[in-house]
């Protein structure tokens, strides 16, 4: 009778089993300093030296000093008043662009974390449901067939993207909403519709030069930056951050799915109305102001998740600080790297986000 030889312990040739995980609260605390020093250091000082970069040579006393004295706060300026022609540089024309950047930058990485949570698809970006393809449509019908009279291209891009939003609401009706494929579908269904009215549009006007000014801007540019429209971005944007923030158990319900976050008390399709609304909302403000910039909402929200995890009571947040750092500093590279040409902001974002979205692939692939 022969017996079998003891079993023995499969030996391990890879690296060391990982040790114990740390605890739950270890993520969440490193990104609230994280956050902390975006906010407190990374962007104010971002905002400030971006000031710093143009045709004119300033140093970072004459950019503060001008700042504090247009904010009423003259007696702390480190330096000299500047003459009115730098003045008006800085504060009329650096200081609104820098601005608008933030806010077009935080704008995007947040819309792009909720659609990614509301759709469950981490591939989803602020402009899948067609607010970019509605805003071309407005902006080009404001241009080329003067549509709106005096209304300026920022305002029918505006209007355009709400436009979009409308259409995709009213052909997904109902409790429709509630299924994220119907939704991603939709979405696809109406930015192809208004990209084909926007191609009509373009081959029956005559007019080349508001054409290729049109084309300048779809590729996405802050160069137009100015107070009054910069002032209106940043509260439409800063408004929706802040509504969306309030639903961020609602989004980690969401991740879980569908019959999970209705568990958990969520109105499932209540609450996934008001969040695409609010996304596309501050999409469209962003689209308006800056045109099309590109793979800023799909890739800020996955670096993020590395650091901070999947809470989106810390991710929205500091998703919207690093979208804003990070947007800031492709401007100042797209203004200045090919003096005295500038390149538009969203071919810099598209020449980065390219590898960058190879990695995200493969990260999600493993």
């Amino acid at each position: 009778m022969t017996t079998s030889p003891p079993a023995t312990a499969p030996v391990r040739t890879g690296p060391p089993a990982p040790g114990p995980p740390a605890g739950p609260g270890a993520r969440p605390r490193a990104a609230r300093l994280v956050l902390s020093l975006l906010v407190v250091v990374a962007l104010p000082v971002s905002v400030v030296a971006a000031s710093l970069f143009g045709s004119a040579d300033l140093g970072p006393a004459d950019v503060l000093g001008t700042l504090l004295r247009h904010l009423g706060l003259g007696d702390l300026a480190p330096a000299p008043a500047l003459p009115g022609l730098l003045d008006a540089l800085v504060w009329e024309s650096r200081f609104p662009r820098v601005l608008l950047a933030a806010a077009v930058g935080a704008g995007l990485a947040v819309s792009g974390a909720v659609l990614q949570a509301v759709t469950r698809n981490p591939l989803a970006d602020p402009y899948l449901l067609g607010v970019s393809s509605g805003a071309s449509t407005g902006a080009v019908a404001v241009l080329l067939l003067g549509v709106g009279g005096s209304v300026s291209l920022s305002t029918g891009a505006f209007a355009g993207g709400l436009a979009s939003l409308g259409l995709l609401l009213l052909l997904l009706g109902g409790g429709r909403v509630a299924s994220p494929a119907r939704v991603v579908l939709t979405g696809v269904l109406v930015s192809q519709f208004f990209a084909a009215v926007t191609s009509v549009v373009l081959m029956v006007s005559g007019d080349a030069n508001a054409t290729r000014g049109f084309t300048y801007w779809l590729l996405g540019t802050l160069g137009g930056a100015r107070w009054e429209g910069t002032a209106v971005t940043c509260v439409v944007v800063l408004a929706g951050i802040v509504a969306v923030q309030f639903s961020a158990r609602s989004l980690d319900a969401f991740t879980f799915g569908r019959d999970a976050a209705a568990a958990l008390g969520v109105n499932v399709t209540a609450t996934r109305v008001r969040l695409l609304v609010l996304a596309s909302v501050i999409t469209a403000a962003a689209v308006a102001a800056s045109g099309a910039i590109g793979f800023v909402g799909l890739l800020v929200p996955h670096a993020v998740r590395v650091l901070a995890g999947p809470g989106h009571r810390t991710l929205l947040p500091l998703s919207a600080a690093v979208g804003a750092v990070f947007l800031i500093w492709v401007d100042v590279f797209a203004r200045t790297a090919f003096n005295p040409h500038e390149l538009p902001a969203g071919v810099i974002t598209a020449l980065l986000g390219a590898p960058a979205f190879a990695l995200v692939l493969k990260r999600l692939e493993s």
